[in-house]
């Protein structure tokens, strides 16, 4: 199931997987989210209603406009408000998390006994990858473009980037451990080299923690979110459940 709006962001940004959000504010969507110039599309693939368009006070379920009273009517127009008010906070938070990771990553790669020349190419690559991905998050007005297997595909790519240049200095401080004729120090960094994907992921993401309160910090307004579509029904006469919450 895909999530809320603020989740996906957050999943590309922190690092957090997609039900660390869920379980800290219990929301969920079925539908993927729009935020248009002058109205909210939802969409999924099944089951209908497929499209639900919000504008203003106004509903439509798979083109077709539900009468509403006036108050679903002003339900709907707050909940309009509020979800693009609480856009802007979310991109803050992601924001936030990349810089978080960055810092974690720096953090982690300072007790690798670096280079000079190294460190300075890790910080470089850093920057590059938090300046592409914030400008992402800047520019996304949709869930669609955070898409399928993005993130995984994402993350691996960055992976692929920082990793080997890690690792080739672990290498060859090694080498010259060796060439020291202190071998068990070369043998302990070869070690940690072979095993410096493995271990480096689950330190990351223990201090990717440290945003959780941030995260929380939205939850009352996903939360009200889910109580202004209460009793609003689409165009079949069911209710829009736009968003869930669980316990």
């Amino acid at each position: 199931m895909r999530r809320l709006i603020l989740s996906v962001f957050l999943l590309l940004a922190t690092g957090l997987h997609a039900q660390d959000m869920e379980t800290t504010c219990h929301a969920s969507s079925s539908y993927d989210v729009t935020l248009k110039t002058d109205s909210l599309l939802f969409d999924r693939a099944s089951p209908a209603p497929f499209h639900v368009e919000l504008q203003q006070g106004t509903l439509r379920t798979d083109g077709v406009a539900v009468p509403l009273n006036a108050e679903d009517q002003d339900r709907l127009a707050l909940f309009e408000r509020e979800l693009r008010a609480l856009a802007p906070r979310v991109r803050t938070v992601a924001q936030n998390g990349v810089d978080m990771a960055v810092h974690a990553m720096r953090a982690e790669a300072a007790g690798l006994g670096l280079s000079a020349d190294t460190r300075a190419e890790l910080d470089r690559r850093l920057s590059a990858h938090a300046s592409e991905l914030k400008q992402r998050i800047a520019a996304s007005r949709s869930t669609h473009d955070w898409q399928g297997d993005f993130a995984e595909q994402y993350g691996n790519q960055i992976a692929a980037d920082l990793v080997p240049l890690l690792v080739a200095d672990l290498g060859q401080q090694a080498i010259n451990a060796a060439l020291a004729g202190d071998m068990q120090t070369a043998a302990d960094l070869r070690d940690r080299a072979a095993s410096l994907a493995t271990n480096l992921q689950p330190r990351l993401q223990q201090r990717m923690q440290a945003l959780r309160p941030q995260i929380e910090a939205l939850c009352p307004s996903i939360q009200r979110l889910a109580e202004l579509q209460q009793g609003v029904r689409g165009s079949d006469g069911r209710p829009l459940n736009l968003l869930q919450i669980g316990q």
